[in-house]
């Protein structure tokens, strides 16, 4: 009876005196989306099944045969011959069914000492860790492309802005290092993040452990894992891994949308500090002018996509108790979805910033305007000796005269300047001048974190060196 059962798929099913609807089915079954998973199951049952060898509590024949039944088992899933079953749930009964099919009742001891709670969440972190080294790697080779048009761009000058207001002229390339910044912090979270992954939950059973003599740190050893989680209700129970491996995705794509932001404006005709190639861009059905930066704006739409499955995984896990629940099951949606949306927005992002034209002499003139050396010029007197805010308010009447009169400060020459600041007027020399152009007020900053061009080579040589590690 149990065998028949068995294939149907419906393994419980002599508890039941009914089989289960079709709607149950279709609203319980997994399978459609944590097939994603089925190499990485294999993976994970033939660890088990060596150790459940190594420990005599299966036979070395019974464990040939299931190594036989999930190497063929996985030459159907990559060639897209096996047939999955929607009456088998997930991914797990499906693979385990067919097994049996193969080898017999061989695959019907696979599951000796186990239970789907430990094996799915093991599987999710075996499958998260590949995910989380592969993410590691394209950002290393994103911030690789901007560290090389920030080297390109070390001199190119133009206007750094607060409240989307002219403040003070920067460097391209230092703009650029500041998401070089970011996006090596995103480096380290993944990195910190893999490590609370990178636990063996397999061996908590269904919530108690096992009666079986296990060995959970051979399984460990076997798959790569770091150590074993501690608490056999912990390791079956809880997402917080998946939660915060969301979160630092979160704070990718946050970065990614303020970069966009970013790209938008300066490819706006009004601004044209960039161009991007023309395969990154779409046009209108409309206006035959148009040129739409596209990529950049659905990566600040999709940013709202995932920190919508952050919100979802922690919604999903503040009101379960211990231990394991069904609610878990909608955790591999939400992560599999945010992990494809950070990978191809990585890969689109590095392609496309690689192509960037940048409009230096658009940079240049549009920092020669809003008065952007105004606190050079503050700064100047202050070295001089008067007060900072008595200096502050002098530029601030100097401003606002050129305001008046359509002037910038270097359109005034030292007769002009002095008259309209009598009361500083002795502090003024023919070198004022040297601090309100542009170069020499980038220059200026010439220390660690500055924006002067020497500074900002420097940071990319010490960029590359930690990119390099």
């Amino acid at each position: 009876m149990t065998s028949q059962l068995h294939k149907k798929g419906e393994i419980w099913s002599a508890r039941f005196s009914e089989p289960m609807s079709d709607l149950v089915k279709r609203y319980t079954s997994s399978v459609f989306f944590d097939k994603r998973l089925a190499l990485i199951d294999i993976e994970g049952s033939l660890a088990h099944s060596a150790m459940l060898s190594a420990q005599q509590i299966i036979s070395k024949d019974d464990d040939a045969a299931i190594q036989r039944g999930m190497e063929q088992i996985r030459s159907e899933i990559i060639r897209d011959e096996f047939e999955w079953q929607i009456d088998l749930e997930d991914v797990h009964l499906n693979i385990e069914a067919r097994l049996t099919a193969l080898i017999g009742d061989a695959g019907k001891k696979l599951h000796t000492g186990r239970s789907r709670n430990d094996q799915v969440a093991t599987d999710i972190r075996l499958w998260l860790r590949v995910e989380i080294d592969r993410i590691i790697a394209l950002l290393k080779s994103f911030r690789g492309v901007l560290l090389d048009l920030a080297e390109r761009n070390s001199d190119t000058i133009l206007p750094g802005f607060t409240h989307l207001q002219v403040a003070q002229p920067v460097t391209f390339g230092h703009h650029l290092l500041a998401y070089v910044e970011m996006f090596t912090r995103d480096t380290e979270r993944m990195l910190d993040c893999r490590k609370r992954v990178n636990q063996l939950p397999l061996g908590a059973a269904a919530l108690a452990g096992t009666s079986y003599p296990i060995d959970r740190r051979q399984v460990a050893k076997i798959l790569g894992f770091d150590g074993i989680c501690a608490n056999s209700l912990d390791a079956v129970s809880d997402r917080d891994f998946a939660i915060e491996f969301t979160a630092a995705s979160a704070l990718i794509m946050t970065h990614f949308s303020r970069l966009s932001e970013e790209l938008v404006l300066w490819m706006s005709p009004g601004v044209s500090f960039i161009d991007l190639a023309d395969r990154f861009c779409t046009g209108s059905s409309i206006m035959p002018q148009k040129k739409n930066p596209d990529v950049p704006e659905l990566a600040r739409g999709k940013t709202g996509r995932v920190n919508g499955h952050l919100v979802a995984l922690l919604t999903l896990m503040k009101g379960q108790p211990l231990a394991y629940n069904k609610d878990n099951q909608e955790d591999k949606e939400p992560l599999i979805d945010t992990v494809d949306t950070v990978v191809d927005t990585l890969r689109i992002f590095t392609e496309m910033t690689s192509g960037i034209t940048v409009n230096s002499d658009t940079m240049r003139a549009a920092a020669s305007q809003g008065f952007s050396t105004a606190t050079d010029l503050a700064d100047y007197l202050v070295k001089r000796g008067l007060p900072f805010r008595d200096a502050h308010e002098a530029v601030a009447h100097v401003v606002r005269i050129c305001v008046d009169r359509g002037h910038d400060l270097l359109d005034l020459n030292l007769g002009k300047l002095r008259a309209i600041l009598p009361e500083v007027a002795s502090l003024l020399g023919d070198d004022v001048f040297n601090c309100l152009t542009l170069e020499g007020s980038v220059a200026s900053r010439n220390h660690a974190g500055g924006t002067a061009p020497e500074q900002v080579r420097a940071a990319i040589i010490a960029a590359r060196t930690k990119l390099s590690l």
